[in-house]
Order: C-alpha cells, then sequence, then structure tokens
C-alpha cells in the first residue's frame, strides 16, 4: 500500500466511538446529553473530527444530531454511520435504514458510510438486497463520500469482498494486541489483507471492548514495571495508532475522564519502539499462561454437531472470561456468538460425543460446555 497520500491520511488518529454513550443510570436509560455534549465539545477543541455511529446502536444517531450536528458546521468534522442489512426482512426495509439514518442525524451526507458487520450468515444479506448497487447510487448523488464495510470475520472473506467489489474506500475491522494472531478473529491477516488490496482502515475495538483495561493483576504488572504512569489501555491504543495506513482508531468513550485521558495520549502520539513493543510480547506471553481452553477454531466439531452448538465460539468467549475477568463482555460475547450466529448454546448439548471424536486437540469438549452452562445459562 502507497502510504503517503491514501484516504483518511490526514484525519487525526483518535475517533469517537459512539456505540458506548454516557447514560443516565445504566446501560438502558437515557443518553446524558450535557456530558455528551461536553465530551463532543473537547473532542473537536482538541482537533479530533471522526465520528462513528450506527444505525442499530440504539439512539446514537440522534445523540450524534444534537450534540454534534446541530452545533458544529458540517464541513468540521467527519461523520460515519452504517446499514445492518441482515436485521431487515425486505429490501425495501433494508434501504429505508439509509435515509432513516440521514434524517436521524440530519446531516446531509455521510463522509464515510459501511455496510455493517460482515461474517458468518450476515454476509448474503447485502447481495441479496442489492445493498452494494443501492449504496452506489447514493454514492452518486453525493449523499456518500466515500463507501465502506465493516467485518468481523477472517482474512479470506475480507480477501473475497475486496477483490469482487475493488470500488471500496475502506474497511473497519477489528484490531488490536490480543488478537492480532487470533486464530478466530486475525486482526494481523485482515490487516495486511486490507493493505496488499490498497484499501486504508479504520480501526475498531483497539481496547477489545474494555477488556485489555481490566488485566488480571500478573500482566498489569508487567505493564507498570515498564511504566507506572501509562494505564494498560493506553498500551492497547498506541499499539493501534501505530499501524500504518489508518484512517483512525475508534475509541468508544463514554465519560469525560476516559475522553480527556485519550485526548492526551493522541494529542502527542508517540508511537511504540521497539523496547515497547517488547513490553506488548511479554504480556502476551503472560498471557497465555493463564488456563485456557485449546481451542484452535478449526470448526471441525461445527461439521459433526447434530445440535449445531457454537462450540468454538463459547470456547472462545469461556477464555476472554479467563484472560480479561470481563463478564459483561464475556455475556455479550456468548449471546454473540450463539444467537446472533444462528447457533445453539451449551445448554442444547446431547452429550452424543461426536465433537470428540473429531477434535484434533482432543479436548473434552461436553465436560467445557457444562463448565459455559454454569458461566453464561
Amino acid at each position: 500500500m502507497n502510504f503517503e497520500g491514501y484516504l483518511g491520511k490526514d484525519i487525526p488518529k483518535l475517533g469517537f466511538g459512539l456505540m458506548r454513550l454516557p447514560r443516565l443510570e445504566d446501560a438502558s436509560a437515557a443518553v446524558d446529553m450535557p456530558q455528551f455534549k461536553a465530551m463532543v465539545d473537547m473532542f473537536l477543541d482538541a482537533g479530533f473530527t471522526y465520528f462513528d455511529t450506527a444505525y442499530g446502536y440504539a439512539d446514537s444517531e440522534v445523540a450524534a444530531k444534537e450534540a454534534l450536528v446541530d452545533r458544529y458546521p458540517r464541513e468540521s468534522f467527519q461523520l460515519a454511520t452504517k446499514l445492518p442489512a441482515w436485521n431487515a426482512k425486505t429490501q425495501a426495509e433494508a434501504e429505508a435504514m439509509f435515509y432513516t439514518s440521514l434524517e436521524r442525524t440530519g446531516a446531509g451526507y455521510f463522509d464515510y458510510y459501511l455496510l455493517h458487520n460482515f461474517g458468518a450468515h450476515r454476509s448474503a444479506f447485502f447481495d441479496r438486497y442489492h445493498i452494494w448497487e443501492f449504496l452506489a447510487e447514493r454514492k452518486a448523488e453525493g449523499l456518500i463520500k466515500n463507501l465502506g464495510f465493516s467485518l468481523h470475520d477472517k482474512a479470506d472473506l475480507l480477501d473475497k469482498l475486496l477483490t469482487e467489489h475493488p470500488e471500496t474506500d475502506f474497511v473497519q475491522l477489528q484490531i488490536n494486541y490480543a488478537d492480532w494472531e487470533s486464530p478466530s478473529i486475525q486482526s494481523r491477516l485482515c490487516y495486511e489483507t486490507a493493505l496488499a488490496h490498497n484499501t486504508p482502515v479504520v480501526l475498531m475495538e483497539p481496547v477489545k471492548g474494555g477488556s485489555l483495561a481490566t488485566l488480571p493483576e500478573s500482566v498489569r504488572r508487567v505493564f507498570a514495571e515498564a511504566d507506572p504512569t501509562a494505564s494498560p489501555a493506553s498500551w492497547a491504543l498506541r499499539y493501534a495508532g501505530s499501524l500504518d495506513g489508518i484512517i483512525t482508531v475508534l475509541s468508544g468513550m463514554s465519560d469525560l475522564e476516559q475522553m480527556s485521558e485519550n485526548i492526551a495520549l493522541f494529542s502527542d502520539f508517540k508511537p511504540l519502539d521497539a523496547s515497547e513493543r517488547e513490553v506488548i510480547a511479554r504480556i502476551l506471553a503472560e498471557l497465555e499462561k493463564l488456563p485456557t481452553i485449546a481451542c484452535t477454531s478449526c470448526g471441525y466439531c461445527l461439521n459433526d454437531c447434530p445440535e449445531n452448538i457454537a462450540i468454538p465460539g463459547i470456547f472462545e468467549t469461556m477464555n476472554e472470561l479467563t484472560l480479561f475477568g470481563n463478564e459483561r463482555g464475556a455475556k455479550f460475547g456468548y449471546s454473540w456468538e450463539t444467537k446472533g450466529h444462528k447457533r445453539r448454546s451449551a445448554s442444547a448439548c446431547s452429550e452424543c460425543g461426536a465433537c470428540e471424536e473429531v477434535c484434533p486437540q482432543q479436548l473434552p469438549i461436553r465436560k467445557h460446555l457444562k463448565e459455559a452452562v454454569a458461566l453464561f445459562e
């Protein structure tokens, strides 16, 4: 990839992800608009300009209108949102999502617009409803400046999509140091695939949904010894921001304190040096010492399970809980890996043993599924 003048090169590298907005009470309560407006003001005053929302982020688009669009000149920021065609029952319903987002935000146009969340069964809906063609027409009308997609899947699907759709302006990928060599998320392989197609990247989940901010004490100790003034989250953000070909690094900031910390980090951004990358390597080595399930996500068990249980996804979620202790994130991950992928949960296991007969790692799968039931159901 040519890093000299790629799309988004001049956009400041901290982006404001609007999925986890400040709430008045809890996650289901109304947005704390005074605090959100103060966060928007702080973000823009510091010279940052990229905001990311989505059709499916509850009241995020409406809040963006009130806090951002109605209060600042349209040319002073970039606004991105996304269309989840897989959540529509008809083509007309999918197309209507675009116009709903346009109305909710009042933005007039979108600087970056995404086909939302390719992967698993979701991918087929974008072709079935002709969303590529529909959005190309909206781009020709000037309602979209740059068109791309987000992906939560493997590099082979990303390569296929970028080969079939060379008109793609950018992609949004989950990238962080914990997932860099993950066999299921494939951060490195996806990143390298995007660059091989000369496609710049909007980077999401740099702190892995907050998990890299809540590391086990044995792991946090390594960071503290290297730099007692730096938080674990700051290490994760610097790792992400040190990559080439990045449009921006999205951070889902939920309060003014997080906003202040992230602005300070990116206002005087320093890429990781060689010694700091060694610290990250030591962190990964510490994480590998923790007792996780040695599943490689090969998928053989999926082919033989008569109950269609999301075995690799369930084990990945259990490992996330062991590694990072993020119970809320793990419960969400469990629901996503099962219901979100149209597979059944651990309690559906009939204990037939077919999965264990084909498992290359010879894992006691039935035992681990019972453990999953105790943890998540």
